[in-house]
């Protein structure tokens, strides 16, 4: 552990009032906080990785406070006026500096030189010393088993974390025997030798709406070609309904709906699944094959399939030899200045395409001056009309 320089006393010598506030705004008293962990989180409410991460934050928090860990959260504000500060703290359980100590805020801020957010240092009991700089990703990643945040216990996580994945199987990774498949009962078993993905969306998510139909359609060519691949549907619906509306725009199987989603919660740790939707790809001798399934079929539609590397490196190969046949430069319909042809080796890495939304990597029309960028395949649509070669 490190000491928090210019600490002297710990947190008290930043908490000048001598209290903080509960989100209904009642004084909380600093000795509350003896002997307990405490995790300063510095967050906004303006911001939507903050927004995304304080209900992690929150479910590890009460999960701790129910065990009786002796673990405390002080929000630290960076929100640029009361209502929102009060707004985002009441979706809170634990208490904050109140908003109008600016003292105190920009203290703390600059004694741990937080420079992005969101951030939780986690202190050890008294405030004197930096038992984790910033604990955001071992929440994300471990939830509440990450307690008490020391180099000890994320090395006994990441350890057993390589031992689980290790020892994978399909089996091991449903705490269900079975999912569904229309009106029937499907068993996991029936799913092992099979490229399974595991598709992580939710009703009312417009990216996964759009995903769902051209997975669907990917799925349907491969199950043409008499593929031996499957895809299990875990719901991220918070109700049944959505679930239900889900399921009747997929052609696959799904996890059965529990109420509470705790299989789906599991497997969303497991995989560190941050955003949906997500489609994970287990191989047929039940170890991960990518994570990344989702930006494979968006950059080689059914031809991603089985999702290896191998695979991966024959597309991109294809994919080099395939460029040779584009124009070197185009106007696009959706950009004013001229885009010319990149690969990877000059200036096109991984990048958003600002005509599908979809992954692109690698090859592109890109504007230099504005970086702007579309897939191949995209740059067909041009103002002047021209070929841009076949190809893709």
């Amino acid at each position: 552990m490190e000491e928090a320089d210019g600490s002297g006393g710990g947190i008290r010598s930043v908490l000048p009032l001598g209290s903080l506030i509960s989100p209904s705004g009642n004084e909380v008293e600093l000795p509350e906080l003896d002997g307990k962990i405490i995790g300063l989180y510095f967050a906004a409410n303006w911001y939507p990785k903050c927004e995304a991460f304080t209900p992690a934050l929150a479910a590890a928090y009460e999960q701790l406070r129910a065990r009786g860990a002796g673990f405390e959260v002080v929000f630290v504000s960076c929100d640029e006026d009361r209502p929102s500060f009060e707004r985002f703290h009441r979706a809170m359980p634990w208490p904050a500096v109140p908003f109008g100590d600016l003292r105190c805020k920009k203290s703390l801020s600059d004694m741990f030189q937080v420079e992005g957010i969101p951030r939780l240092v986690v202190l050890a009991p008294g405030g004197a010393e930096v038992v984790c700089s910033d604990a955001v990703e071992l929440v994300h990643r471990y939830g509440d088993p990450a307690f008490p945040f020391t180099p000890a216990r994320v090395a006994e996580l990441e350890a057993d974390e390589r031992s689980k994945f290790a020892s994978q199987t399909l089996e091991k990774l449903f705490s269900v025997g079975h999912v569904n498949g229309g009106d029937e009962q499907v068993p996991i078993s029936s799913l092992v030798g099979k490229t399974v993905g595991l598709y992580f969306s939710a009703h009312r998510c417009e990216p996964c709406v759009k995903f769902t139909a051209r997975l669907a359609a990917i799925y349907g060519n491969l199950k043409g070609k008499s593929a031996e691949f499957e895809v299990v549907y875990i719901p991220m619906d918070k109700e049944e309904d959505g679930y239900e509306r889900s399921r009747g725009d997929m052609p696959w199987l799904a996890l059965p709906y529990d109420g509470e989603g705790v299989p789906s919660r599991a497997l969303a740790r497991y995989f560190d699944v941050r955003e949906i939707p997500t489609l994970v790809v287990i191989g047929p001798d039940g170890k991960t094959v990518t994570r990344d399934g989702r930006n494979l079929v968006n950059l080689y539609f059914d031809m991603a399939f089985p999702f290896t590397e191998e695979q991966v490196r024959r597309q991109q190969e294809l994919e080099d030899e395939a460029a040779k046949g584009y124009a070197p430069s185009l106007r696009h319909a959706g950009h004013r200045h001229e885009l010319s042809v990149v690969s990877e080796k000059s200036g096109g890495g991984p990048y958003v395409c600002c005509e599908c939304d979809e992954q692109g990597f690698g090859w592109a029309y890109q504007c230099i001056a504005c970086g702007y960028e579309i897939h191949l395949r995209c740059g067909r649509d041009v103002e002047d009309g021209g070929a841009v070669g076949a190809g893709q």
